[in-house]
């Protein structure tokens, strides 16, 4: 084993522990009281890091939302996906994999809406806004692969309406008109309008 490996291994291991506490710290903080109402020290604080140390992982609150966020995304995702694979309704599949992402980014309201805000207008050199854009990118990766079950849909055309589903759905999740909304109301309306856009 070359000398050079195991510190390496530690070095790498102390910064794993470190993103987890704050990612947890920072979750936990956005979930009771809103990311417009938490100071980036008291983040760090809860973490038990210093605030120097806080933004070597992410340089603004925007990311730290980002950062938390992704993770429910993710898992939001994995789970529609999963669910679309058994329904034969093209509308319904899709919608299998629109629900759970939206039922996420409702959680807190605020929150969700920052998070969209951050993906729309944040950096997107930072790495976890990079993740945050690939994760649009694997949604509508999955709502094309559902559309494509239909043979009068080419792969091109799926991949456009999965564009416009994604936009219908980021503009719903976001818009103030929908922000007391509970999620049962944004998904019928998503779902309506995806209807339109679908073969009949």
């Amino acid at each position: 084993m070359p000398l050079g490996s195991q510190p390496v291994g530690r070095r790498e291991r102390n910064k794993q522990q470190k993103l987890d506490r704050i990612t947890a710290a920072a979750r936990e903080l956005f979930a009771e009281r809103g990311v417009d109402e938490v100071t980036t020290q008291e983040i760090a604080d809860k973490a038990d890091i210093g605030a120097g140390t806080l933004f070597l992982y992410a340089k603004t609150k925007g990311e730290l939302l980002l950062l938390v966020q992704n993770s429910t995304y993710a898992d939001a995702l994995a789970e529609g996906r999963a669910a679309a694979e058994g329904i034969p309704d093209l509308l319904d599949a899709v919608m299998a994999i629109v629900r759970p992402v939206v039922e996420c980014n409702r959680k807190q309201v605020d929150n969700g809406r920052t998070y969209l805000r951050e993906i729309v207008f944040g950096d997107p050199e930072e790495p976890h806004h990079r993740d945050a854009l690939g994760l649009t990118v694997q949604t509508e990766m999955a709502i094309a692969d559902v559309l494509q079950r239909d043979d009068h849909i080419t792969p091109d055309d799926a991949a456009t309406l999965a564009h416009i589903v994604s936009a219908i759905m980021f503009v719903s999740m976001a818009a103030t008109i929908n922000m007391t909304n509970p999620v049962d109301d944004i998904v019928k309306d998503i779902t309506n309008q995806v209807r339109v856009l679908l073969p009949h």
